[in-house]
């Protein structure tokens, strides 16, 4: 090793992206999984050996593919589900075996299950008629609750005269009108139009916001998670694959099913040279290049084949100089404010690079030509 490469293995810690923020307090755990396993065929784990700790006044999303075992988690919480080994706990104890309507957990569905026959303060009362709560207050309650879902004015109409983001509003209202300590949420904006639904993440975001109380979350929507939660489980094949901040998974994820999974990632193999703290050096088996990457796997040693994981917006054109990887345009897609880039590497490797051409001050690079990319090492990452 050079003197020169010695000197930069000893740049660690790296910083984080400006795209990431530093670690807040923790707040308490309200509800904790403690090696949960769930089986329907008692042959493999729909949920397997579950450890999750969710905290007092969260937005926490449980984001994953069908069948990763987000929604199993979710009933589990509600008590539609009992898990096979292992418990549940909230404030410490065990709920496990709880009837649901004892656990204090409202439910919103993505169907929304809304009583037909009855109208709107109707279909937001029931919860309080089945817990007997008096009248007067009860009135009271619907008409806080309706206010808080927007739905003023709405009281005495079916829930076939209202739009799929009312019924959608009247549901919510409804989980909240008891004022239950969690609100469970499973897929609830999946049958919603995708301006609608935008629209509907960001008053999700600010009820949140308001009532302060802890909010789960099931989606497979990448961007709905991203845009809501304050920590996002990404959920793989019954495990959480990896669960922090929106913005910590989508730039630091763990694994390649992660970097996959949440937007867009190219990869490149290679085999680790050197890594010292969080920084290593991955020699590219393309063009046998060497580049230094963001390493946060204790466990990785020099001599193993590993990945470079790099997101389009991070990559760039290389100066006179730099280390860099050749490769050369395929396409080119205006997106108005950005380009996409599309690039072929001369072993097949396809990229995929977000040029933004106000920023850099100069035309993006014409179907055929041949580029140099520099591979920032506070935006790469190795992964196994």
């Amino acid at each position: 090793m050079t003197a020169q490469s010695s000197r930069a293995l000893t740049r660690v810690p790296m910083p984080l992206p400006d795209n990431i923020k530093a670690p807040v307090a923790e707040s308490p755990v309200l509800v904790r999984f403690e090696g949960v396993h769930k089986t329907y065929d008692e042959r493999s784990w729909v949920v397997d050996n579950l450890d999750l700790n969710i905290r007092q006044g969260e937005f926490l999303s449980l984001l994953g593919p069908s069948g990763s075992g987000k929604t199993t988690t979710l009933m589990m919480l509600a008590g539609f589900d009992a898990p096979d080994r292992g418990r549940i706990l909230m404030d410490g104890t065990d709920i496990s075996k709880l009837p649901a309507y004892k656990r204090d957990m409202g439910v919103v569905f993505q169907s929304y299950a809304l009583f037909p026959h009855m109208s709107v303060a109707e279909n937001v009362a029931f919860p309080l008629n089945l817990r007997k709560i008096p009248a007067a207050e009860a009135k009271v309650r619907v008409k806080e609750a309706l206010t808080l879902a927007r739905l003023e004015g709405f009281e005495d109409r079916n829930p076939a005269q209202l739009s799929g983001g009312q019924q959608q509003r009247v549901a919510l209202a409804r989980a909240l009108v008891y004022r239950p300590r969690i609100l469970l949420m499973d897929e609830p904006l999946g049958a919603l139009d995708k301006g609608l639904r935008e629209h509907m993440q960001l008053e999700l975001k600010a009820i949140h916001k308001q009532l302060g109380i802890t909010f789960v979350y099931v989606t497979h929507d990448q961007d709905e998670a991203m845009t809501m939660s304050d920590r996002v489980a990404v959920f793989n094949e019954g495990k959480i694959a990896q669960i922090d901040r929106p913005e910590t998974i989508y730039n630091r994820p763990a694994t390649r099913f992660v970097a996959n999974f949440l937007g867009e990632t190219n990869v490149l193999e290679g085999v680790l040279v050197s890594v010292s703290g969080n920084l290593a050096r991955i020699r590219l088996t393309e063009g046998d290049t060497v580049h230094e990457a963001f390493c946060s796997d204790p466990e990785l040693v020099a001599g193993l084949p590993v990945a470079l994981a790099i997101r389009p917006e991070n990559l760039r054109l290389a100066t006179p100089g730099e280390a860099a990887i050749q490769a050369r345009v395929v396409d080119s897609i205006f997106h108005g404010a950005h380009c996409k880039l599309r690039l072929v590497m001369t072993d097949g490797c396809e990229l995929s690079m977000t040029y933004n051409p106000g920023s850099l001050g100069q035309a993006p690079p014409l179907p055929g030509e041949s580029v140099r990319l520099a591979l920032p090492a506070a935006q790469a990452m190795i992964l196994r």
